[in-house]
């Protein structure tokens, strides 16, 4: 399978701009059907935290959604993008899997970002996802999540072998995106593919590093620090061998966190 991760600079609160930019990259790129796009966090708008300004309700109009829903049928791909949205009273940042059929699955992020005033705005979702796309059973993430590896080797118990990242991850902490996508590969044994955006917004600066990383944890593509759409191909076999010739995944403990104690 091609994996298509656009690196974007993502105009701040500005759906239509960028709706339009990314509608003339997956124009050009005239991806194969079957393949999956992956758009950065909150795609259309920024990491903007004006909930009120930025969300489409549940019900209501949303062309953010509107568009990756449009772009999957158009294409025969699935594509992945971040969208604000608001269901009742609560404000949620998710990640929407658009298919060619015109369903989708949603993520709610299971981390919002604390420190950067996430968590004031969005409400944490309660459950992750996974799905099938081709062979593959994708495990979704966003940004923040990343941090966290029981969220991905929950995924990797639940048969993930992909595990994606869409992110607003700032310049000033980019090598931990580096190390920490490619941490999550070695342990789950699996495929990692991180998506993240380059500019700036009113908090941050961004420089991008989208990265695939394998199961030995090898990356196998970086899109550096400019917009762009950086394309590889994934083997789920070289997976499934590997799991097979060293099979740690089935050493561990799932069912258990181990007992701490506490000396002197």
């Amino acid at each position: 399978m091609q994996l298509h991760l656009f690196q974007t600079n993502i105009a701040w609160e500005n759906p239509q701009r960028n709706r339009d930019a990314l509608r003339t990259q997956i124009e050009n790129l005239k991806p194969s059907p079957g393949d999956l796009l992956m758009l950065p966090e909150m795609y259309a708008t920024g990491f903007s935290m004006d909930a009120e300004k930025t969300a489409e309700e549940t019900g209501e109009t949303q062309p953010n959604t509107d568009f990756l829903l449009q772009s999957a049928r158009s294409t025969g791909c699935c594509i992945i993008g971040g969208v604000a949205t608001k269901s009742g009273p609560g404000f949620f940042n998710e990640a929407i899997a658009a298919f060619p059929d015109g369903q989708d699955a949603r993520y709610r992020k299971y981390q919002p970002f604390t420190a950067g005033g996430e968590s004031e705005v969005f409400t944490a979702g309660d459950a992750l996802l996974t799905f099938d796309w081709q062979q593959w059973c994708v495990g979704m993430t966003i940004c923040y999540d990343l941090r966290f590896p029981e969220i991905y080797r929950s995924l990797t118990f639940n048969g993930a072998e992909l595990l994606v990242n869409i992110a607003n991850w700032p310049r000033r902490r980019i090598s931990h995106w580096v190390t920490l996508l490619t941490a999550r590969a070695i342990e789950n044994q699996c495929y990692v593919a991180g998506v993240n955006r380059v500019g700036k917004d009113p908090q941050n600066h961004y420089t991008g590093r989208s990265i695939v990383v394998d199961p030995h944890g090898t990356i196998i593509a970086d899109a550096g620090e400019v917009c762009g759409v950086t394309s590889v191909s994934i083997d789920i076999e070289r997976i499934r061998s590997w799991r097979r010739e060293f099979p740690a995944l089935e050493d561990a403990r799932p069912e258990s966190s181990p007992r701490v104690t506490r000396g002197i």
